[in-house]
């Protein structure tokens, strides 16, 4: 949407994603060649069917049908010559965001549209410590980026900008972007300093970090690891608005069982200010903290959704939801859910 805004296909490869080929995409288990995206935003939906109309190996496929649902229904073939409720045949030339010309004309998708191109996600391989960082204009940096890449551009552009009252962190209130990240990053790593600064006549930034209180600044590359790791959440968590969302990937890499706990509970805090946050995990440090900030009150069970992914079985359901109460309590643990440490107790213990 980013990259094609103009198109009758949605592309599988671009600078935040690289999906690869229609085999990748489409279901091996069913010999299928469609599947569906499917976007709510309050009571208004609207859902794609997409499908490989040549080779398996192309790296794009068609939008073959667009279904809107809401105040008033709209249900569009693209590659069928029998309109539904008003659609007229030659906006089935024309997709602006991957939705007709018609529909943009009549709805107000506005909304729809600034969720796609705000969307910030981060991937699991985040870019390592640098010397330096490319500064680039925030109409390319809108977001920190796949690997984090833009992130010391948009912290150094926003620096003076101000944050969502409801994450401004204890202690410091001076609420710029600058401050306050500053400030959440010593809650991971106490005492931690930044310094950002223009390079002269050269599109980059360099970034400094300190360890010690009235230390030295240093490169990123003479420092912990996890610092640079968890700088990009940081920077997307306090850069974003109520209803923006955030999809991060493992955002426990790098850091040690205690700032796992506390990312769980910073990114549910972030969730309860308004922002809505996705995330993709495998630590039980991460769940945890999360459960700690329901006990706390701080966020509604009902605002908390848990899924546990498992292969495809005809034993199993592939999905399983457990939910959670006031108290952080889980109704269920499937067998393989964040249960390996009792499984490890049972066997020291001789219970298994």
């Amino acid at each position: 949407m980013r990259e094609h805004e103009w198109s009758m296909r949605l592309m599988l490869n671009g600078q935040s994603l690289k999906l690869g080929t229609v085999s990748d995409v489409v279901n091996e288990q069913i010999g299928g060649r469609n599947f569906e995206i499917a976007i709510t935003i309050d009571k208004e939906k609207i859902a794609w069917s997409f499908m490989g109309d040549g080779d398996r190996n192309d790296q794009s496929v068609a939008v073959v049908e667009i279904k809107f649902s809401g105040t008033e229904s709209r249900h569009l073939k693209i590659n069928s010559q029998a309109e539904k409720i008003g659609w007229l045949p030659k906006y089935q030339d024309s997709l602006h965001y991957l939705l007709p010309v018609l529909m943009i004309d009549r709805f107000d998708i506005e909304e729809f549209v600034y969720h796609f191109k705000n969307l910030t996600y981060i991937t699991a391989e985040r870019i390592g410590p640098r010397e330096i960082y490319l500064f680039e204009d925030k109409q390319v940096a809108s977001v920190v980026g796949a690997k984090g890449e833009h992130a010391i551009s948009i912290f150094h552009l926003g620096r003076d900008n101000p944050i969502l009252e409801e994450l401004i962190c204890v202690g410091e209130p001076r609420n710029t972007l600058f401050h306050q990240v500053t400030a959440w990053m010593q809650q991971f790593f106490p005492e931690c300093g930044l310094a950002v600064e223009k390079v002269i006549n050269v599109n980059a930034v360099t970034l400094r970090l300190r360890t010690a209180k009235g230390g030295n600044f240093h490169l990123p590359t003479n420092v912990g690891f996890g610092l640079t790791q968890v700088l990009p959440i940081i920077i997307a968590a306090l850069s974003a608005q109520k209803e923006d969302i955030l999809l991060i990937e493992n955002p426990e890499v790098h850091l040690h069982p205690a700032g796992q706990a506390l990312m769980g509970r910073f990114l549910a805090k972030v969730a309860s200010a308004g922002v809505q946050v996705i995330l993709e995990t495998h630590s039980d440090h991460i769940l945890n903290g999360v459960r700690r900030f329901v006990k706390s009150g701080e966020i509604s069970p009902a605002n908390v959704a848990l899924h546990f992914f498992r292969a495809v079985s005809v034993e199993v359901p592939q999905v399983v939801s457990p939910q959670i109460n006031a108290n952080g309590d889980l109704d269920s643990w499937p067998d393989g859910f964040f249960d390996q440490f009792d499984k490890d107790m049972n066997h020291f213990a001789g219970w298994d």
